[in-house]
């Protein structure tokens, strides 16, 4: 089957390699003629584990391509993908349709075969009938189908996730359309994938249900953890408690600094808006948004306080080392990630700040020009009089602390993804902060 991806960035790129790797013929599109440039040369445009590998593989093999041309690329396509931005628009948060839109008018422009037209971008309930809307109306002759295939990709896992989905999520309203989709995603039936099929508006709306739980998992188990330190408790004992349970489930209920990254943060807000317009408000959504907000401004005031426990003193003209600062480990990704408020929070108390991270120091360069950008974790703790691991990468899993103890000023180790021991640590004389244990 011929495919055709709108967009190149994360969803695009990785679901049109994805789709060449099942045998299908791809051709990823994007107006962004540098991106392709990049492209043709095999230099991606995002980190994430293997995509490099895939894309090669799949280009030697004749069966993904690169384009700037919109017409020509879709001429043969049987299934166009719409997979461009939504960024929350600035002032209300909603999501930003005007890519999409902009795409939607150019297939109608240049549609001169059958086609089944899905939306892969994240979009909000009804974005589905204004892009067959306008479609219909630049093309009354045309004939084509609109459908909704969001996507539920994890970054740092996403071909894993691509490949062994959980689900497969269709809003189709015809049986044609229905049709091509399964053809598309046919190869994953020997997975046994389940393919659900909705309506378009029921499966719009399941993309931001999910997120939106998911990131409501996270908010919990972060105020347990609070709630631990007050109490005396321990919030990874908690968390395995409750996970246990099949009912709720172990995922998502790691107590850290909040939850960041280009869906959660973007998709919440879009929902808000969303149950707004139609007048049925979501108020545990209203407040998992306020509730991680706050908390990742918390998270410097929690440095803040370790320092002055240990006896180190107010953070003024003293060096704070940041090990990670990314939104999660295995990207490059920056996006709302917590290192940013808790950077301004430490910059703001009059801090020294230095920091690596093994991808994401170029993205975060730009929204962190303050800091210190350094080549290794050992560099970054050198004269260091706080240590602050704000994401879990493995190579800070093994790091050296009997080694990092002889660079720092002050063996201060505020541990925000509780990754380490807290007894290994204290025992080899640190003062010890994480979050939700004691």
């Amino acid at each position: 089957m011929k495919i055709a991806m709108v967009g190149s960035g994360y969803v695009g790129l990785v679901s049109g390699a994805c789709f060449a790797d099942f045998g299908h013929d791809v051709v990823c599109i994007d107006k962004d003629a540098t991106k392709i440039e990049r492209l043709h040369a095999g230099i991606m445009p995002i980190y994430e584990p293997g995509l490099a590998e895939l894309v090669a593989t799949n280009v030697r093999g004749g069966r993904l391509t690169f384009s700037t041309d919109l017409p020509i690329s879709i001429k043969d396509a049987q299934a166009i993908f719409i997979a461009v931005g939504t960024p929350s628009r600035r002032g209300d948060g909603h999501a930003d349709l005007s890519y999409v839109y902009a795409v939607a008018q150019e297939i109608a422009d240049n549609l001169i075969q059958p086609a089944v037209i899905v939306t892969k971008s994240t979009v909000p309930v009804g974005t589905g009938d204004e892009v067959e809307r306008i479609i219909r109306e630049r093309a009354p002759n045309a004939q084509f189908a609109v459908v909704s295939n969001p996507e539920f990709l994890r970054e740092g896992a996403a071909i894993g996730d691509f490949k062994r989905p959980d689900r497969i999520v269709v809003g189709a309203e015809g049986e044609w359309e229905r049709g091509v989709m399964s053809e598309v995603y046919r190869p994953l039936f020997l997975n046994k994938a389940p393919l659900l099929f909705t309506g378009r508006r029921s499966s719009e709306l399941i993309k931001y249900a999910a997120n939106a739980f998911l990131a409501t998992k996270i908010t919990f188990i972060n105020e347990m953890a609070d709630l631990c330190e007050k109490v005396g408790a321990d919030v990874q004992d908690v968390s395995r408690g409750i996970g246990l349970d099949n009912r709720i489930g172990s995922k998502f209920l790691h107590a850290g600094p909040g939850y960041g990254g280009s869906c959660f943060p973007k998709d919440t807000l879009a929902l808000l808006k969303t149950a707004e317009d139609f007048a049925s408000p979501v108020r545990i959504v209203e407040a998992v948004v306020r509730v991680n907000d706050s908390r990742k401004r918390a998270m410097g005031r929690k440095v803040i306080e370790a320092m002055a426990e240990a006896g180190v003193g107010e953070p003024r003209g003293r060096r704070i080392a940041l090990l990670g600062l990314t939104f999660k480990p295995n990207t490059d990704d920056m996006r709302d990630a917590p290192s940013i408020a808790i950077v301004q929070a430490l910059l703001d108390a009059g801090a020294d700040i230095v920091a690596y991270d093994p991808e994401g120091m170029e993205a975060a360069a730009p929204l962190m020009p303050e800091v210190t950008m350094v080549g290794n974790a050992y560099e970054a703790v050198t004269g260091a009089d706080a240590v602050v691991l704000v994401t879990e990468w493995d190579a800070f899993r093994g790091i050296d602390l009997e080694r990092v103890g002889q660079l720092v000023n002050s063996r201060v180790l505020v541990d925000l993804r509780n990754v380490y021991n807290p007894e290994e640590v204290r025992a080899a004389g640190w003062h010890y902060s994480s979050v939700g244990r004691i």
